[in-house]
């Protein structure tokens, strides 16, 4: 252990940090346990896919151009509907991000008079803008497409009567965000998503119902699309990706609104047929090999964070001993200082750029300044160590990855060095006597 001590102490970890860091670390052994047999399942799950889809060396080559018989491409978007246990997938180096997924999800299956509904409060940000919350070129709104919102209750359950006399004639389509975004709300379980589908089916058979399923996939042995979900949707730079993915998203559903999707990312009379792998193949098929293995490191880090700021006196969402259901930690400091100097704490433990210092910005898409952490291999890649969050009350920050445990470690010891550095974490409250 003394080589370790000495390596923590060049890395500007100072003594008593890393003590507290370790007596934490303690508690979540049996935690750790748990997760890796969930990582050790969906590792198989990730392999069985595969072979079902007799994925072959010649997959991984690629084209460009049109890309006309891309077998690659055509094996992988089999994989993710074997994976996800659907009737077809769209899975693209075209697609830029989630926010791109989910509205393209969105535009390619409402229709002008149609209304989409959120039963599960306000969407994360990026979306006011595609659906037309926050007024925007090109949004739903602009194409007659309306909106509607049940908020959740204050305990955090489904206001099933809102829900119900929310769905009218109109509505056509219902947005479920499994995670948080920037709500210090709980995340929602694959089980407690099926519930809710199966309320609004019951009502509404025919309303297609779509999953937000960003930092999410993984976490469980099942995904929505196992418990009723009609469209799955999530970034291939968050866990599907397993830190390889330099770009890309997915849906995955029913063959209809798949196509639909396929349809509108290209253009009509093309759809999937087209769409050039570009040489990631390789990448996106090796990052959904380790996806599982990696998400398990991201959710460890996670429980660490939780413990260890919990113990500080914070409030976390979830807090230390409750289920986790995606990889966002959310931390509640109360002022800006505390989301800052976290921040800081995460540029200053990355790989890249760590020698960079994060501060707030007018981002897009945002309605506040913003603050991000992230040194990554991929830009803007969620499930590499990082965290971010709005400067505005309740003053929260959201840290999720981390491609190795070690490192999402290093990063939370780093976080807390940095905090005491400013004075904000004293030293006496580094002092754990009964673990």
């Amino acid at each position: 252990m003394t080589e370790i001590n000495e390596i923590y102490r060049m890395l500007d970890i100072d003594e008593d940090v890393r003590i507290f860091g370790e007596k934490i670390l303690e508690k979540c052994k049996e935690r750790f346990e748990q997760i890796d047999e969930t990582a050790e399942y969906n590792q198989l799950k990730v392999i069985k896919a595969m072979q079902d889809a007799r994925v072959s060396e010649a997959c991984l080559l690629g084209t460009n151009g049109y890309g006309y018989n891309d077998i690659g491409r055509d094996a992988l978007e089999e994989v993710y509907a074997n994976l996800f246990h659907t009737e077809d997938a769209l899975v693209r180096p075209q697609i830029t991000c989630g926010t791109h997924a989910l509205a393209l999800a969105l535009m390619s299956n409402l229709r002008p008079g149609d209304e989409l509904l959120s039963p599960v409060g306000k969407p994360y940000d990026t979306l006011e803008e595609v659906i037309g919350i926050r007024p925007s070129k090109g949004s739903l709104r602009e194409y007659g497409v309306t909106y509607a919102q049940v908020d959740l209750l204050e305990d955090g359950e489904f206001d099933w009567d809102g829900i119900r006399n929310a769905i009218n004639e109109k509505t056509k389509m219902v947005t479920i965000q499994r995670s948080k975004g920037y709500e210090p709300r709980k995340t929602l379980s694959v089980e407690r998503i099926g519930q809710l589908i199966s309320f609004i089916k019951d009502i509404k058979p025919e309303i297609i119902c779509m999953v937000d399923n960003c930092y999410g996939e993984f976490v469980q042995r099942i995904e929505p699309s196992d418990v009723g979900a009609d469209m799955v949707v999530g970034s291939l730079i968050k866990n599907p990706g397993g830190g390889l993915a330099p770009i890309g998203g997915y849906i995955a559903g029913k063959k209809e609104c798949v196509e639909n999707a396929a349809y509108r990312l290209t253009s009509p009379g093309l759809g999937k047929e087209v769409g050039a792998s570009l040489g990631v193949l390789p990448a996106f098929y090796q990052g959904l090999f380790l996806a599982p293995i990696v998400t398990a490191s991201a959710l460890k880090g996670a429980i660490f964070a939780a413990n260890i700021y919990e113990r500080l006196g914070y409030k976390v969402v979830p807090d230390a001993s409750e289920p986790r259901f995606d990889i966002i930690q959310a931390i509640t400091f109360g002022n800006p200082e505390g989301v800052i100097s976290f921040c800081k704490g995460i540029q200053a433990a990355a790989p890249v750029d760590s020698h960079v210092t994060p501060e707030p910005w007018d981002m897009p898409g945002y309605d506040a300044p913003v603050i991000m952490a992230a040194g990554a291999f991929v830009s803007g890649s969620s499930i590499e160590l990082s965290a971010d969050g709005p400067i505005k009350p309740p003053y929260a920050v959201y840290m999720q990855g981390g491609l190795t445990f070690p490192h999402a470690k290093y990063g939370m010891l780093k976080t807390l060095q940095s905090m005491k550095n400013d004075g904000i974490v004293k030293p006496q409250q580094l002092t754990i006597t009964d673990i």
